[in-house]
């Protein structure tokens, strides 16, 4: 039985809805904050108390030491710091320790240690983990960068040593463009993460973006929940994301869960996670990172096997053994999610902001979606452009895709601009639908998507109702 009662919720909107929705399931009492931006945020309203951030609206969800005193006011012996924000923050983790509040997540040392690139690859190299060719050591000088470049073998790729999220990170194919793609990669590493070292290895060219869900509990039993196939990407950010993966073959699906489970039941650590592989045209595939923190895509997962990744997250933290075994769990048919996102496709992806004037959200068997936008609501311009996550399932791989079609096309949002008629261009597109694709997919497809075909309708759009000696409706 968990020993946590109340929790304090350090984030925002869809990701903080979802975890106080888990907190009631299991009968615990939610504590919500919020910046002067979001104080008609439906989480606000949702959870069993809500405490106001004044001042910026960003650093609201990340000034730790202030959200440990609300913890503290407010009686919490734990806090959830979803994703983004705070869920990486070894410093915050071990703040909470200190302060005798509950991390729900890994040990501070575990976030350090794969909040590091170059130190959890080479820790997951020493239990057995296939990596990729590169430095071993930060690399801050372009010209010796370029000798490491050469040494290798182009093409290689230049990422943020501290971070993720496919900031900091360029691919450079000759020598000739290495010193502007160094200098570019490491500002914007310094600018978003505060660090400007880089690392260098070697780049698979067109592979899968293949991860393993991980479920540790802190008695030293590991379980996976399959894999998910997160090659569809725009600029190294994630836009579509399915499980299981519908072309991973059974050999290297066995082999890529059961590694990633060894790595991290030998390296001790606790909590859910996320080990990311590359996985190349002849099936190989290679450790990128490890997220240690609940994923933006983990629907997908708790759909296929049944389980809900935020409350066995809340249960091990408070100091629950895993309920099951991996003989015990069952990964049936496949779930697909799409990041629906607030930008618009036919303007560089540009973020929209504004009021929601009209909103129909789509419903009926196998459709989910996690999101706290509605009508009226307001979207500031101070965070990402994601508003929600829809996820379809069916048996099938070619059932998913017709559901999500479906789906899509129920779904209105009026005022803003919004990413769904790319979804919509994707899942009529030949090679989506045959599970035909890479990380390269999308860059070699937006130049043919026709997105004025696909674009929704407005939902006080008349044109499909026929006047005739009756109204028809179709």
């Amino acid at each position: 039985m968990s020993k946590i009662r109340r929790i304090l919720v350090a984030n925002r909107g869809e990701i903080a809805l979802r975890i106080i929705r888990a907190c009631k399931e299991l009968q615990i009492k939610s504590v919500a904050i919020f910046s002067e931006v979001d104080a008609e945020g439906v989480w606000v309203k949702k959870a069993d108390n809500s405490f106001k951030v004044s001042g910026d609206p960003v650093e609201a969800y990340l000034d730790y030491k202030r959200i440990i005193d609300i913890a503290i006011r407010t009686r919490c012996d734990a806090i959830h710091p979803g994703y983004g924000f705070l869920s990486e923050s070894a410093e915050f983790a071990k703040a909470c320790e200190e302060n005798d509040i509950i991390f729900i997540g890994p040990k501070a040392e575990h976030i350090a240690l794969y909040g590091d690139k170059m130190a959890s690859k080479k820790a997951v190299k020493e239990v057995g983990v296939p990596v990729l060719e590169g430095t071993v050591t930060p690399v801050t000088d372009a010209k010796e960068g370029e000798r490491i470049a050469n040494e290798i073998g182009f093409p290689v790729i230049i990422k943020a040593a501290f971070g993720g999220g496919g900031r900091g990170m360029r691919i450079v194919y000759s020598a000739n463009e290495f010193q502007e793609l160094f200098e570019s990669a490491t500002n914007e590493a310094i600018k978003y993460f505060g660090k400007g070292e880089v690392f260098i290895e070697k780049y698979v060219q067109n592979p899968r973006h293949i991860e393993v869900q991980i479920v540790a509990d802190k008695y030293g039993n590991v379980v996976h929940l399959g894999e998910r196939d997160c090659s569809i990407q725009r600029r190294h950010q994630k836009v579509i994301e399915i499980a299981p993966s519908p072309r991973l073959n059974e050999s290297t699906r066995k082999k890529l869960c059961e590694t990633a489970v060894n790595a991290v039941k030998k390296i001790g650590y606790e909590s859910v996670g996320t080990v990311e592989f590359l996985v190349d045209e002849s099936d190989d595939f290679y450790f990128i990172e490890m997220n240690t923190r609940v994923q933006v895509e983990h629907p997908v997962t708790e759909i296929v096997s049944g389980i809900d990744i935020i409350q066995r997250m809340i249960e091990i933290a408070g100091g629950d053994r895993l309920k099951y075994t991996q003989e015990e769990i069952m990964i049936r048919g496949y779930a697909i999610e799409f990041r629906i996102n607030a930008e618009n496709p036919q303007n560089n992806f540009m973020p929209a902001v504004g009021t929601i004037t009209n909103y129909m959200a789509p419903g009926g068997p196998g459709v989910r979606l996690d999101t706290s936008v509605y009508a009226g609501y307001t979207i500031p311009p101070n965070y990402d452009s994601m508003i929600g996550k829809l996820v379809v399932y069916a048996l099938e791989y070619e059932g998913a895709v017709k559901k999500a079609f479906r789906a899509l096309d129920e779904f209105f949002i009026d005022g803003i601009v919004t990413n769904i008629s790319l979804h919509k261009a994707i899942v009529t597109d030949s090679d989506f639908q045959t599970g035909n694709f890479n990380t390269s997919y999308l860059e070699k497809k937006l130049p043919t998507f026709d997105f004025e075909k696909h674009k929704s309708k407005h939902i006080e759009d008349k044109s499909f109702i026929l006047k005739g000696s009756d109204d028809l409706l179709f």
